[in-house]
């Protein structure tokens, strides 16, 4: 399985739980020009009314400052490669299984398969399990 792995930033954001709290915090990076490849959103339980929104790339001067401005930060917490590869029957759990025999706890996985292909996004708690997961992954065949 010849997969593309390379580090994806990732931005997140305070959200308002209500209709209308994600689209308030995507719209200035639209108006900005960027061009988000992935996002998600979801409710913060141990803080009612509110929720995070986490999203990547912010690519560009004029994306960060709108990202910025719109209440975004370039986490620090969270270390998080993109995963591409071809999509067949068992690549998530082949890959979870590569992390998991290399000892790496990954603190979230994301997947879709779109046509022929997947697109995953790995998060880990630091820039050193990243590095690792980076080069268990690129040893799958």
């Amino acid at each position: 399985m010849a997969l593309k792995i390379s580090r994806a930033d990732v931005w997140a954001a305070s959200i308002e739980d209500r209709p209308g709290g994600t689209a308030e915090k995507l719209e200035p990076l639209a108006q900005a020009g960027a061009n988000l490849e992935f996002l998600i959103a979801r409710r913060s339980p141990e803080n009612p009314g509110k929720g995070v929104l986490f999203v990547t790339p912010v690519k560009g001067a004029r994306a960060a400052r709108a990202a910025r401005q719109a209440g975004f930060a370039a986490t620090k917490r969270i270390h998080s490669l993109r995963v591409e590869g071809p999509d067949r029957q068992g690549a998530m759990a082949k890959l979870a299984r590569a992390l998991t025999d290399a000892g790496i706890s990954f603190r979230g996985l994301s997947a879709a398969a779109i046509g022929k292909r997947f697109v995953a996004h790995l998060a880990v708690d630091s820039a050193a399990q990243a590095r690792q997961a980076a080069a268990v992954l690129r040893k799958l065949a």
